[in-house]
């Protein structure tokens, strides 16, 4: 069934295909938008549709490639833009932000099937808001934090497409997927 993750075989496996079921709920809530509908803000909140895609493929990104990889991502300074974080700029479109979050999946699955143990440490990254008495999470809790981080904003996407047009997640899944509603 759409929105439903599929049998998985094993904790990786699981973990990534929950990532990716994220991701696809995350890319339903914005299908068929307009670039102009993708930046609106019809809500009391400041956040649009596109710019949650942004950040979500940004913020995964930069977990992913940057603190569990330990390397510098091609887009350090998108990822370091917290003013512009959340919306689109100029010269960046509906279309331009998730064919950045399909790279972004894919970087994703290439650098968690490199690693041999989720169990890997990970290096707690310098914030305010992280513990200062954890040197380091696993591998396996980035790719939980990943999940919570794209579901999180994935609630937020919902309440603003349905405050744009009415539409909610199934109706847009199953419209995007191609498939008959079967409640219709």
């Amino acid at each position: 069934m759409p929105g439903t993750v599929r049998p998985v075989a094993d904790e990786r496996d699981g973990l990534l295909a929950y990532l990716a079921q994220q991701r696809l709920a995350l890319r339903a809530t914005v299908h068929g938008l307009t670039d102009e509908q993708a930046g609106m803000t019809p809500t009391k909140s400041s956040l649009c549709l596109g710019g949650l895609v942004k950040h979500a493929a940004l913020t995964e990104r930069n977990w992913m490639v940057r603190i569990v990889a330990q390397r510098e991502p091609r887009d350090l300074a998108l990822i370091e833009d917290w003013e512009n974080g959340f919306k689109l700029v100029e010269g960046q479109t509906l279309a331009w932000a998730l064919a950045l979050y399909d790279e972004v999946a894919q970087e994703t699955e290439q650098i968690v099937a490199a690693i041999p143990d989720l169990d890997q440490p990970v290096p707690v990254p310098p914030a305010p808001w992280f513990p200062k008495d954890v040197p380091f999470w696993s591998v396996r809790w980035v790719l939980l934090h990943m999940i919570e981080e794209t579901a999180r904003h994935g609630g937020h996407a919902d309440i603003i497409r349905e405050s744009l047009d009415g539409r909610t997640f199934f109706e847009l899944l199953y419209t995007m997927e191609g498939l008959p509603m079967p409640w219709a």
